[in-house]
């Protein structure tokens, strides 16, 4: 699909929109094509990309790993007051995304 038809669909700015594939392009969950047939698709079937993949290539690896309140000054080593309490739900969200595809998703 080209990426004007993706926007369009979803409602959201072309720019906003191309910034988002070029990562999931990067991270290998959609390929680029140019020339007379251009635009995205998946660079796999729905049923091998899982929504984890798709966090981590928009949001950056450690998107399990940051405070979702206070990412610049919370760490493993100087923990906010909510640190050991989201521990459990980060690790419960990164599961829940790790066995959830995009195909499940569309379904």
């Amino acid at each position: 699909m080209l990426l004007e038809e993706i926007a369009r669909a979803g409602k959201l700015p072309p720019r906003f929109l191309a910034q988002i594939f070029q990562k999931l392009r990067r991270h290998r969950v959609v390929s680029s094509h140019r020339g007379a047939v251009r635009g995205y698709a998946l660079a796999r079937p729905p049923h091998q990309i899982t929504l984890r993949e798709i966090f981590e290539a928009i949001e950056g690896p450690d998107f399990f790993e940051r405070c979702v309140f206070w990412p610049q000054e919370c760490d493993g080593r100087h923990p906010c007051c909510l640190h050991t309490r989201l521990a459990t739900i980060r690790q419960n969200l990164r599961g829940t995304l790790e066995g959830t595809t995009l195909e499940e998703v569309t379904a």
